[in-house]
């Protein structure tokens, strides 16, 4: 294990059993590397600003403020750079803004070495995607969150444009299209809208007060599922 990845695993090591102490003899025990090491990486971690202190005794040792203000997940490069991989995957979605921040928040909270790491591992990885792909208007992105009907242009697959007022409900990802499920006032009915046609989108002020039901979604995919978060 490399000292980047050590400082990473002792401080969730101290979180996983804070605020019990560890003692560095068994820290040291657990990374197989000298006591003096761990105190170094201690030391290093506390200059850093984490919050760790020394509790003196026999059964004293190193323990980690749990209520200090640390990130609640710490990455390594590695992680981190899977993780990009996993967000370039979102380009063309209706959540490619949201993770483009999440990875830069991931990024801004890594130590100044550990992000200099993953950024010089991303830049020996190359992707290819599946191609072009049509950015969707922050405002329909927003729209399950904002929960306001919109006012939307729409073309159909002949190219035949409408004006409608929509109230968002869900989307539905497919291996080729994303899908904004609404409630369609012109057509007094639950419509899928392919998030790459609609050419216009304005929030208006009332608010979305119908949920979608099961029955709502039939695109003819048998394979579609509610997203699961674990």
């Amino acid at each position: 294990m490399n000292r980047t990845d050590r400082l990473y695993a002792l401080v969730e090591e101290l979180r996983a059993v804070a605020p019990r102490p560890r003692s560095a003899r068994w820290l040291a025990t657990r990374f197989e590397v000298s006591t003096r090491t761990v105190e170094r990486d201690i030391s290093a971690l506390q200059q850093s600003g984490v919050p760790i202190w020394a509790e003196p005794g026999r059964t004293g040792g190193y323990a980690l403020d749990k209520a200090g203000t640390l990130p609640p997940v710490n990455l390594t490069p590695a992680e981190a750079v899977a993780m990009a991989l996993a967000l370039h995957r979102l380009a063309g979605t209706p959540f490619h803004a949201s993770a483009a921040t999440a990875l830069r928040k991931v990024l801004a909270v890594m130590p100044p070495a550990a992000a200099t790491a993953a950024r010089e591992l991303a830049a020996r990885i190359h992707v290819a995607g599946p191609g072009p792909a049509t950015p969707v208007p922050a405002v329909v992105a927003d729209a399950l969150t904002a929960r306001r009907v919109l006012r939307i242009g729409y073309a159909d697959r002949g190219g035949a444009p409408s004006a409608r007022d929509i109230e968002p409900l869900g989307y539905v990802g497919t291996p080729h299209h994303w899908y904004l499920v609404a409630w369609c006032r012109l057509r007094d009915a639950v419509r899928a809208f392919r998030t790459d046609r609609i050419t216009s989108a304005v929030p208006l002020a009332e608010r979305v007060t119908r949920d979608l039901s099961p029955g709502d979604i039939d695109l003819h995919e048998p394979d579609v599922r509610a997203l699961s978060l674990g």
